[in-house]
């Protein structure tokens, strides 16, 4: 499983690239269709983040059980193969109904090394999840810290 979900983010990281060169036959619809998994990929990501958080804040009770499977949840939704969901074209400044900033296809753009620090995170949370809460506890900041540092820069913010 940690070795297809470092592939499979990898392989991301390098289609996004790939599709910046080649974007000359998109069409709205396949932007539109595009969006809307994106979006409905990070809503997953957030559902089961919201699990494990809620536990990590003791704003519910541990239960390691509930706590891997939230884990196994994420790792499963990063090993995804997610390049279709980040056409060139389908970033906030091109498209409506979306946060996602163009500096993911500038050149020089780090995404790639943000997915990798990700799935790292994935994999330290999905070892610590069911192990108790305190692993759960030390595992949530990476995670969130990786989280947050993809979207910081390339995410429109709330602001």
């Amino acid at each position: 499983m940690r070795k297809t979900l470092m592939t499979g983010l990898a392989l991301c990281a390098l289609s996004v690239g790939q599709l910046a060169i080649a974007d000359n036959h998109i069409s709205d619809k396949q932007i539109e269709t595009a969006v809307k998994a994106r979006k409905a990929h990070m809503q997953l990501y957030a559902f089961h983040l919201g699990t494990l958080g809620a536990m990590a804040k003791d704003e519910a009770p541990y239960d390691a059980e509930a706590a891997q499977s939230a884990a196994d949840a994420i790792a499963a939704l990063a090993g995804l193969p997610q390049s279709g969901y980040w056409l060139p074209g389908s970033d906030n400044g091109s498209f409506e109904n979306t946060r996602a900033l163009p500096a993911i296809w500038a050149e020089g753009s780090d995404v790639g090394k943000k997915a990798q620090e990700f799935s790292a995170a994935v994999m330290a949370m999905q070892t610590a999840a069911g192990s108790g809460v305190d692993g759960l506890k030390a595992a949530m900041g990476p995670l969130g810290g990786a989280c947050s540092s993809c979207h910081k820069e390339y995410r429109q913010s709330d602001d």
